[in-house]
């Protein structure tokens, strides 16, 4: 199967070949007045062959949004995958593999040791009951566990 060039990166990344979990740079954009953005794949399964359950996903991205600012102030958004496998992170400023692993790293940590998933009621959020603090740790702490695997993107 040759695919034609897709506009949207992922789609041009053979997901066979990849050996999550991992972190990887999906794209960078400069913006008209000067700014870049960088979005970051961070994998936390491998594709087609596992995925996160949906209140896992739902309560890491609330867990990893509020706790990442805590952190740095670069951070524009932390967003799902529609095919549960991981999240995008996208930051303002040029790519910096080894801050965004340590701010990865310092995120799912403050996870870890969370009480409670922030926002998850029905004011603040869409589906308030539709989460898990126990299975985002699970995730979280699976993801921790591979650390030194995360720069490796290939099989």
């Amino acid at each position: 199967m040759n695919p034609s060039r897709m506009n949207v990166e992922s789609f041009n990344l053979d997901h066979r070949s990849v050996a999550a979990p991992y972190v990887r740079i999906a794209d960078r954009k400069e913006l008209p007045l000067g700014d870049v953005i960088t979005k970051y794949d961070v994998r936390f399964t491998q594709p087609n062959v596992a995925h996160l359950e949906m209140k896992a996903i739902h309560s890491l991205e609330h867990l990893f949004a509020e706790c990442s600012r805590n952190h740095s102030q670069q951070v524009i958004d932390f967003s799902p995958m529609g095919c549960q496998t991981g999240y995008y992170l996208i930051l303002q400023g040029e790519p910096n593999v080894p801050a965004v692993l340590d701010l990865i790293e310092a995120t799912l940590t403050d996870v870890l040791q969370a009480t409670e998933v922030p926002a998850a009621n029905e004011i603040q959020c869409g589906w308030g009951e539709n989460h898990s603090l126990s299975a985002a740790q699970d995730a979280a702490r699976a993801f921790l566990a591979k650390r030194a695997e995360w720069e490796q993107v290939s099989a």
